[in-house]
Parts: C-alpha cells; structure tokens; sequence
C-alpha cells in the first residue's frame, strides 16, 4: 500500500516540476498553452503518463513539441527529484477538460432556452 502512495506523491512532484519546466525553460511555441493536468507513475517507476490540455484544440501540435521536449524535460527532472530510474516521460491528450467545458455550454444553452419558455408564458 505504501509503493502507491509514493508513485502518488512522486506524480505531483513531477507534475509541479514539468508545468514550471514547461512554462519556463521549454522554448517551442506549440507548447506555449499547454497545462499539464495530471501524472500517473508506474510502479516500477519505469513509465510516466503526463496528461495535458490545451483549451485552443491544437493538441496535436501541442502534443509534437512534447514529445521533443521530453528527453530535455526528463534530464532536467532527474536534476532536481531523486530518483533510482527517472521514468519515460510519455504525454497523453487530455480530453476531459475539453469535454467538461463542452458539457458546461450545453447546459448553459438548455438553461437559456428555459428561461425563454418559461417568459413567452
């Protein structure tokens, strides 16, 4: 039960210290608006799944400057969390943001169309 908790609090880690490396230090204008949402560590600690949105829907391109980042952004976590095995930084769309923001506009409009309903009464 404690190895979970450790991946757990070394995905937060490394989620704090890849959006400040992202905001920062990464130069490449595709990742200009990206926000990283969340880190899944395995329990080896070999992989790491860092989870982004970008609320313009250019995560493709957002997804290309990631990737190319990501052995600089591996070399420059190892500097400051330590670690055994610095895991393989793989970045992951994701949609649910996106999705919940869709959702939000949807009941906005249902919302609005009641209130029309309800004056033309």
């Amino acid at each position: 039960m404690a190895n979970f908790a450790r991946t757990d609090r070394v995905g937060q880690q490394m989620q704090r210290e890849i959006a400040d490396l992202v905001r920062l230090e990464v130069n490449d204008p595709r990742v200009r608006l990206v926000t990283i949402t969340g880190v899944e560590v395995a329990g080896d600690y070999s992989h790491a799944k860092i989870f982004f949105t970008r609320l313009d829907g250019k995560h493709e391109e957002a997804q290309e400057g990631l990737d190319r980042a990501s052995g600089f952004l591996r070399s420059r976590l190892a500097r400051s969390i330590k670690l055994r095995i610095m895991p393989q930084l793989h970045f992951v769309f994701d949609s649910s943001v996106e999705r919940g923001s869709y959702l939000s506009q949807l009941i906005e409009k249902a919302v609005a169309s009641d209130f029309h309903l309800d004056e033309e009464k």
